[in-house]
C-alpha cells in the first residue's frame, strides 16, 4: 500500500496544475455561446449513460470478485460505488440551480466528479491486486473503467486531461508491477494509449463544432439586436413624422392666416395684436418642439456633446424664474424662488457641467410648471446636499400625475391625455431633461400625487473649489459699458441661407452692430482680404468654401483680420463644432439663434481673442 500511495498525490497535484491554467479561460468564457460552457453541457448529458455503464459494469465487477479471498475490501469497494452514485446525483442536481452558471466552478465540480471514478479505479486495482487467481481480470475490468473515464470526459478537455490519467494510473501500476501480468500490462497499456488518442481528435471534432455553434448564436444574437434596434428605430420616426406632422400642421395654419391679413389676402383686415402675439406664440412653440425632436434623436444615437465649465446654480435658476415669472403672473399664479442660506452666504464652489444643457432642463421644468399649473403657487428652490451634490426643486400645485402617468410622462412622444389636452408639444421635454441630467453625471428625480401638484427636481455634482467667472451665465456683458462688445462692431457674416442672413442681420443690428454678408465662404474670404472686420460670423456648411475652410483660410491670410474673432453657426452638430473649432474659430453658436445666443456668443469671441499690436491672434 505504501508504494501505491504516491501516485493518488501526484495526480491530485496534476489537476491542481492544470486547473490553475485553465480556470482563468474557462473563466473569461460567459454566456451561453461560449465554448467551454458548450463543452461541459455535452459532458453533462453523458452523464446518465456513465452511470448507466458503470451499473451494467458492477454485476461482472461484482462475479469476478466473489473469487477474492478479501470479503471486507470488496465490501469497502461496493460502498465507494454508492458513494460516487450519491455524489452524482448531487452534482447533476446542483447543475440544474443558478450556481452552476460560474463556468469555472461548473468546471471545478464536473473535474472532481470525474476524479472521483477515477479514486474507484484506483480503489478496484489496488483490490484486485490481492485478489489472487482473478487478480488479473479485475485489473482488465479496471483498465476498462479507465478507458470509459477517457470517453465520458472527452467533451471537455481539462477533465480529459486529468480525469482519464488519473483512472488509468491505478490499474496500469498494478499490472506493471509483477512480471507474469506483463503481456496484460502491455496489451492495456496500448489500449489507454489508443483511447486518449481518439479522446482528443473526438475533442479537436467536438470543439471545432462548438466553435461553430457558438458563432452561429453570436450570429444570431446580433441579427436580433439589430432587428430590434431597427424596429426601435421605425418607431421613432414615426412617431416624429406623426409628432411633427400634427404640431407643424397646426402651428403653420395659425401663422399662415395672420401673415395673410398682415399682407392683405383676401381682403382681410390687418391682425390685432392679440393676433399677432398668438402667431409668435405658436412660431416659438414649433421651434420648441423642433429643437427638443433633434436633442432627442442626436443624444438617442450617442452624438450629443457636452462641454463642463463651472457655472453658478443659483443665479442660473434665479435668471429663469424671473424671466418666467411674467407668464405665471398672467394666469393668477405664484412664482417664487428660495435659496438655501448657506449657498447664499457662500462666495465659492460651483456646478461643473453644461451651463446651456442644465438651463434646457431647468427652462423646461419651470415652463411645464407654468404651463400645467391653473391655479395656486410655483416653488423653485436650490439646496446642496450631501456636500456634493446641488438639488434644484420645481413644485407646483398642478393636477398632479399618478405612478402609471409619471412613468409615461418620461417616455419619448408620450404625452399625458388627462393634463395635455389643448397644450402644444412633442411629449419629449421630460425625457430629454433626464437624459441631459444623466449625461452631466446629475439625475431628475420626480414625485407627483393626484390633485396635489408635482415636484421636479434636478440634481448636479457640486465642486466646492470650482470658481465661476463673472458674467458668463448671463448677457451682461454684451451691453455693460466699457465691454468688448458695447462699441458697435464691423461684422461680417458669410451665410448662404437667406433667411438665417436675415435673422442675424436684423439681430447684429438690434445689438447696434454694422454688419455685411457674404453668401458663401469664398465671397467672405475676399471680403475679408479687402476691409478689416472686429467679428466674423461663419457658416458651418456653406458652398464652395465651408465653415472649417475659410476660418482655416481668414487665419492663414496677413493684417489684423486674421486675429479678428470668429464664431463659427452650426446646425446643432458635434462633428462640425469640433471641425470649426480645430480649425480656428473661437466660439460655436447653434442654431436657431436668438437675440440672447447671439450677444452671449458675441461677448464670448469678444472676450476670448483679440488682436495684438502685430496683428496676430493671441488670448484675452
Amino acid at each position: 500500500m505504501q508504494t501505491r500511495a504516491p501516485y493518488p498525490s501526484r495526480a491530485n497535484e496534476g489537476f491542481q496544475t492544470v486547473f490553475a491554467f485553465l480556470a482563468p479561460a474557462a473563466q473569461s468564457s460567459r454566456g451561453g455561446g461560449s465554448v467551454t460552457l458548450q463543452s461541459l453541457e455535452a459532458q453533462r448529458g453523458l452523464l446518465p449513460y456513465a452511470l448507466a455503464f458503470f451499473a451494467v459494469s458492477l454485476p461482472i465487477y461484482v462475479w469476478a470478485g466473489s473469487f477474492a479471498t478479501n470479503s471486507v475490501w470488496m465490501t469497502a469497494t461496493f460502498a465507494v460505488f454508492a458513494i460516487n452514485w450519491g455524489a452524482f446525483y448531487f452534482a447533476l442536481d446542483w447543475l440544474r440551480s443558478e450556481a452552476s452558471a460560474d463556468v469555472a466552478r461548473r468546471l471545478r465540480v464536473q473535474v472532481l466528479c470525474g476524479l472521483l471514478w477515477s479514486a474507484t479505479c484506483a480503489q478496484i486495482a489496488a483490490f484486485a491486486d490481492g485478489a489472487g487467481p482473478v487478480r488479473e481480470a479485475l485489473l482488465m475490468i479496471a483498465v476498462a473503467g479507465a478507458v470509459a473515464c477517457f470517453f465520458f470526459t472527452a467533451p471537455v478537455l481539462p477533465a480529459l486531461l486529468i480525469v482519464g490519467p488519473a483512472a488509468a494510473a491505478g490499474p496500469l501500476i498494478a499490472l506493471f508491477r509483477h512480471s507474469e501480468s506483463r503481456p496484460e500490462a502491455a496489451l492495456a497499456w496500448g489500449a489507454v494509449a489508443l483511447t486518449m488518442a481518439l479522446c482528443l481528435i473526438l475533442n479537436r471534432l467536438l470543439r471545432g463544432q462548438f466553435a461553430m455553434a457558438a458563432e452561429r448564436e453570436a450570429m444570431i444574437a446580433d441579427r436580433a439586436a439589430s432587428l430590434e434596434r431597427a424596429e426601435k428605430l421605425a418607431r421613432s420616426k414615426s412617431d416624429i413624422v406623426s409628432t411633427l406632422s400634427h404640431e407643424i400642421r397646426n402651428g403653420l395654419t395659425g401663422v399662415t392666416h395672420v401673415l395673410a391679413a398682415a399682407v392683405g389676402q383676401g381682403g382681410r383686415a390687418a391682425p390685432s395684436r392679440e393676433q399677432l402675439s398668438a402667431a409668435l406664440d405658436a412660431a416659438n412653440d414649433l421651434v420648441s418642439v423642433l429643437n427638443a425632436t433633434l436633442d432627442s434623436e442626436t443624444a438617442e444615437a450617442g452624438r450629443l456633446s457636452l462641454e463642463r465649465e463651472p457655472f453658478d446654480p443659483v443665479r442660473l435658476t434665479r435668471d429663469l424664474v424671473l424671466l418666467n415669472r411674467p407668464h405665471a403672473a398672467v394666469k393668477g399664479v405664484e412664482l417664487v424662488f428660495h435659496v438655501d442660506p448657506a449657498l447664499e452666504r457662500s462666495h465659492r464652489g460651483a456646478v461643473v457641467a453644461d451651463v446651456s444643457r442644465a438651463r434646457q432642463v431647468l427652462s423646461n421644468l419651470i415652463g411645464n410648471a407654468v404651463k400645467y399649473t391653473l391655479r395656486g403657487r410655483i416653488e423653485a428652490r436650490i439646496e446642496l446636499r450631501d456636500g456634493d451634490r446641488i438639488a434644484i426643486a420645481v413644485a407646483d400645485t398642478g393636477p398632479g400625475l399618478s405612478v402609471d402617468e409619471l412613468e409615461q410622462a418620461f417616455e419619448p412622444f408620450r404625452r399625458i391625455e388627462r393634463t395635455g389636452a389643448g397644450i402644444p408639444g412633442a411629449g419629449l421635454g421630460l425625457s430629454l431633461a433626464r437624459r441631459l441630467a444623466t449625461l452631466m453625471d446629475g439625475a431628475l428625480i420626480a414625485q407627483s400625487a393626484l390633485g396635489v401638484g408635482t415636484c421636479f427636481t434636478l440634481e448636479l455634482p457640486w465642486t466646492p473649489d470650482a470658481e465661476v467667472e463673472t458674467g458668463d451665465t448671463t448677457d451682461a456683458a454684451v451691453v455693460a459699458p466699457g465691454s468688448a462688445a458695447a462699441r458697435p462692431l464691423r461684422v461680417l457674416v458669410a451665410e448662404d441661407d437667406a433667411l438665417n442672413a436675415a435673422m442675424l442681420r436684423a439681430i447684429l443690428e438690434q445689438l447696434g452692430h454694422q454688419v455685411v454678408h457674404a453668401h458663401n465662404g469664398k465671397r467672405a474670404l475676399e471680403l475679408a482680404r479687402l476691409a478689416d472686420f472686429d467679428l466674423l460670423m461663419l457658416d458651418g456648411r456653406m458652398p464652395h468654401m465651408d465653415g472649417p475652410q475659410t476660418t482655416a483660410a481668414v487665419r492663414a491670410l496677413d493684417g489684423p483680420v486674421a486675429g479678428a474673432p470668429i464664431i463659427a453657426v452650426i446646425g446643432g452638430d458635434a462633428d462640425e463644432a469640433r471641425e470649426c473649432l480645430d480649425a480656428g474659430a473661437d466660439t460655436v453658436l447653434r442654431k436657431p439663434v436668438t437675440v440672447a445666443g447671439v450677444a452671449r456668443a458675441v461677448a464670448d469671441a469678444a472676450a476670448r481673442v483679440r488682436p495684438d499690436a502685430n496683428g496676430a491672434r493671441s488670448a484675452a
